[in-house]
């Protein structure tokens, strides 16, 4: 979460100037990005009603009608968690628009919802803000109830406008997310039948791209192939060791058509910075389904390590049901995570220990290894640029016990480390306890309870010096039991 891994803008002062960025470096949008490592998704639509996880287009407005519809349940309930936005299905694959668009009569003023003066998108929207949470839109490119599907007229007059009224009508957005999946079958207006679409080329991406920055300058756009966040490639809840946030595509690879084992890894060296985002849902399912159960704090805890731990953002689904009220076990389990999250990174037990090393940059104490250990105003240490492999050793005050590892890089000076360890020491010498081969904006490591006094940071392989952001670590509760308020099958 932002308390532990958030990443603020501030250099350190000082006479020596920082090293050279090495490779490619993120843009603003994406150092900002890095900051609000977990949010959310909302998927919510006509399937909510039918028990679908994808529409077929044929769904009529009039099943839309949650009975209980409250934003505000839902934006604080997501925020209890730890996440820092959500981001709503404004339009999933059946081509239902939760807001009154112009651009299709499918959409929420055709259905009962409020007398057909209804407005998902507005609520969620005056919601976030009311809660000082971030919103972003997901919109989806396949459409399978439009007539127009598979020609120029759909891009242009009604998948293109409603990119653009939704990055116009409904204020500042923190993401917008285009999915991977196009084509096939569909209802099509009543014509039926498989339409089928060159996903790298049909929805004309660099004007849809253009203008999202345009409306929304400080939004990330993400699609399987960024520009601003790619997807992990899978939905199981993790990213790969390493999950480098620099990848390159090959010839002939595109949006909706990527190696999976690619995007899991990213490239070392890789000439394009677009880090992975996690997706995966609480539920069995995307959306609602009575029969299903949610995860438990601790499996949530789990995929928070393997995500925003490997230097990741997780995207968490949760699902409104029929009512358009999360449900309470999803509530009780988010608000058990939020609870750990905030346990586990309260207290930085390295936070007033004493940081030496040879190899400070210049020898100018605004670069020096106690930088590091600043949760409050971002500084780094830099070793000497001659100096690629250095070690830190940070001395504790007294011996304290911890069980969790928290290390960050500089992402503005690109991806440096290319292997790095953390010892401790333990009757009378070193002791290995952790090691990775890429850090990015934050790496977490799970280990055994260890009590020292003394730490080490080694790193093992970069080709230009490092430069270390911050050093944590936490002492991690054991989770309660997990026992869902109204019962039900307990889930991983």
């Amino acid at each position: 979460m932002a308390l532990a891994c958030g990443l603020a803008v501030q250099h350190a002062g000082g006479a020596v100037a920082p090293p050279a960025p090495h490779g490619v470096t993120p843009t603003s949008a994406q150092v900002a990005h890095a900051a609000r490592p977990f949010y959310t998704f909302c998927h919510f639509t006509v399937d909510t009603f039918t028990g679908a996880e994808w529409g077929s287009g044929a769904e009529k407005p009039a099943i839309f009608n949650p009975s209980a519809f409250d934003a505000n349940q839902i934006v604080t309930s997501l925020k209890a968690a730890g996440a820092r936005g959500v981001i709503l299905t404004c339009k999933h694959h059946d081509g239902f628009c939760l807001w009154p668009t112009k651009t299709t009569p499918h959409n929420v003023s055709a259905s009962p919802y409020k007398d057909g003066k209804g407005d998902i998108v507005r609520e969620f929207a005056d919601a976030c803000k009311k809660h000082d949470f971030e919103l972003g839109v997901y919109v989806s490119p396949w459409d399978r109830n439009s007539e127009h599907y598979g020609t120029p007229k759909y891009v242009t007059d009604v998948y293109h406008e409603q990119i653009r009224e939704l990055t116009t009508q409904y204020g500042k957005l923190f993401e917008v997310w285009f999915d991977g999946a196009n084509g096939g079958s569909g209802y099509y207006g009543g014509k039926g039948g498989k339409r089928r679409i060159d996903a790298k080329t049909y929805y004309n991406w660099q004007v849809a791209w253009d203008m999202v920055l345009k409306n929304q300058p400080e939004a990330i756009i993400f699609s399987d192939v960024g520009p601003g966040v790619r997807w992990c490639g899978n939905e199981k809840g993790h990213a790969g060791d390493p999950c480098r946030a620099t990848i390159d595509f090959p010839p002939g690879e595109g949006f909706g058509n990527v190696n999976t084992g690619r995007l899991n890894a990213g490239t070392l060296g890789g000439k394009l910075w677009i880090p992975a985002e996690v997706d995966v849902s609480i539920r069995p399912g995307w959306f609602f389904h009575e029969n299903e159960n949610p995860r438990s704090p601790e499996n949530l805890m789990q995929i928070y390590l393997d995500s925003v731990g490997h230097g990741a953002t997780l995207n968490l689904n949760v699902p409104p049901d029929k009512r358009g009220l999360l449900h309470e076990n999803d509530v009780e389990s988010l608000k058990q995570l939020g609870a750990h999250l905030r346990q586990t990174f309260a207290v930085n037990l390295a936070a007033n220990a004493t940081a030496k090393a040879s190899n400070t940059r210049g020898n100018d104490p605004a670069y020096g290894p106690d930088k590091m250990l600043d949760n409050d105003v971002w500084s780094a240490w830099v070793s000497d640029d001659a100096v690629t492999t250095p070690e830190v050793e940070l001395a504790l005050a007294v011996e304290k016990s911890f069980n969790l590892i928290l290390l960050r890089e500089d992402i503005r000076l690109g991806l440096r480390l290319e292997g790095v360890a953390v010892d401790a020491w333990l009757d009378g010498q070193w002791k290995e306890l952790a090691k990775a081969e890429s850090v990015g904006s934050c790496h977490l490591w799970r280990v055994a309870e260890t009590r020292t006094n003394k730490v080490r940071i080694r790193v093992t392989k970069s080709p230009v010096s490092p430069a270390l952001s911050d050093f944590g670590l936490f002492l991690e509760p054991a989770f309660a039991p997990w026992v869902p308020p109204l019962g039900g099958a307990t889930k991983p």
